[in-house]
């Protein structure tokens, strides 16, 4: 038995914790209304938003790939699209692919522009290494609990992302390791607890409007706050989802999912109508 707790409720519209039997093993999660796995209690969900509090840039963006989509897209599928077990990461919703701080206020008084920041990140200010993602850094050691979690949410750590995400993200930005990645973990959870994860799950394998996508991220996260959120989408016709991107207040973080933690996010590159693949 697991719980969903009171903060990623809130999202659901619900005042108490729910438990529910966990079914996550690769293709068994069904019915209406699709329960994420959680790793992170209530107390420590809160407590990683409170550490990505910052005040020296504006914002983050929050991107979430849907794993399946992503996949469809790749010529050369990674590791992460043919290992089932990495794969059925999907049936918990969105999986994470990065936390993007906007420009630093350092960086902005030196003149960096926005296209050079995010093409380059903190590699402005430390080069890129050569080669792949596994050769970023060495393997980051958390503790196993994080470690866990992050492989459940993050099925790119089979290709390294998460050593290029913080590279290029987070070593620059005062923002240490565990604080880092334990945020994005806490918010990829919150995000899959919502309306928009049921949806989510509901719809796998299905056709939907584009409009229906912001609508559940509506139901989520409060009218009007569509502006926030950006469909990313490629594959044939450019119809199949592959990412969201939600930006959040890199002030207020600690108060997400409520509507006055968000900010825009620029406008997607989706058709009317998108295709959430599926691995089943």
């Amino acid at each position: 038995m697991f719980c969903l707790n009171n903060l990623a409720l809130k999202v659901l519209g619900y005042g108490v914790g729910l438990c529910g039997t966990a079914m996550v093993m690769f293709g068994l999660l069904s019915g209406s209304l699709a329960v994420a796995q959680q790793h992170l209690s209530d107390q420590e969900q809160q407590e990683a938003l409170d550490d990505l509090e910052r005040d020296h840039f504006d914002s983050y963006t929050l991107a979430l790939t849907w794993h399946p989509g992503f996949c469809a897209t790749r010529r050369q599928p990674p590791r992460e699209c043919r290992d089932p077990v990495l794969m059925a990461a999907a049936d918990d919703g969105f999986v994470i692919h990065g936390l993007w701080p906007s420009r630093p206020e350092r960086l902005i008084d030196d003149g960096l522009d926005q296209d050079t920041w995010h093409r380059e990140g903190c590699f402005v200010e430390r080069r890129r290494p050569r080669g792949g993602f596994c050769e970023m850094g060495p393997a980051f050691d958390f503790a196993d609990s994080l470690d866990d979690a992050l492989d459940a949410a993050m099925p790119g750590r089979a290709s390294c992302l998460d050593r290029y995400e913080y590279a290029k993200h987070g070593a620059c930005m005062g923002l240490p390791e565990e604080d880092f990645f334990e945020g994005a973990v806490a918010l990829a959870e919150i995000v899959n607890a919502s309306a928009l994860g049921d949806f989510m799950l509901d719809h796998r394998g299905e056709e939907v409007s584009r409009n229906a996508v912001i609508g559940a991220f509506e139901d989520a996260f409060g009218n009007g706050t569509g502006s926030a959120l950006s469909l990313q989408c490629g594959g044939p016709g450019g119809r199949f989802l592959t990412e969201i991107r939600i930006g959040i207040d890199a002030e207020r973080i600690d108060d997400f999912p409520a509507a006055s933690s968000l900010v825009d996010q620029p406008h997607g590159r989706c058709p009317r109508d998108i295709e959430i693949r599926s691995f089943r």
